[in-house]
């Protein structure tokens, strides 16, 4: 009975998901924007995620951006599994009071010259959290941030703009001014 249930709605609802981007203009923008990384930068950043407490919407175009649309480890742009080999902190979600200490460890370990974006509404301003016992609100709160990239969630392209201006400039928290 409940396999008709479930049948019934996936009927009623029809398809949910987003369409497909058109293609040629997205790789367009995205050839663009990969040239001008590697033009500001001498070469493709590392970049270390850090999930501080997010609801995962902005993990989920993390992911988009990794996949075989985008492939962007494809053209060099790579993420690490540790902070020490990290050009760019990609911070998502607001932060969370027990995630504070490991959000602080991260920064410090990541090498100067070194950037963070905080990605999606709630790493920006701490979204429908905020300040509470359990959060500190938005990543600045923490640790200095140079890009906020606002957004719920903010897509694929989006952030790769962000990963273009973060390394354009000089980085807010380090020694390197």
């Amino acid at each position: 009975m409940a396999t008709f249930r479930i049948l019934h709605k996936m009927l009623r609802c029809g398809i949910v998901s987003e369409p497909q981007p058109a293609s040629d203009d997205d790789r367009a923008e995205f050839a663009r924007l990969h040239d001008e990384l590697r033009q500001v930068f001498g070469r493709a950043p590392v970049i270390r995620h850090v999930d501080a407490g997010s609801c995962n919407g902005c993990e989920l175009e993390i992911h988009a951006l990794n996949g075989p649309h985008y492939n962007i480890e494809g053209l060099g742009i790579r993420f690490a599994a540790s902070p020490r080999h990290a050009d760019v902190l990609l911070v998502t979600g607001p932060v969370s009071a027990h995630l504070e200490t490991a959000l602080r460890r991260s920064y410090d370990a990541t090498p100067d010259p070194k950037w963070v974006i905080a990605m999606g509404d709630c790493a920006c301003d701490g979204g429908l959290f905020g300040p509470s016992y359990a959060s500190r609100g938005r990543v600045a709160n923490v640790i200095p941030v140079d890009v906020e990239l606002r957004g719920c969630p903010p897509g694929p392209l989006a952030l790769l703009r962000a990963i273009r201006d973060v390394v354009r400039r000089p980085p807010v928290g380090s020694s390197r001014v």
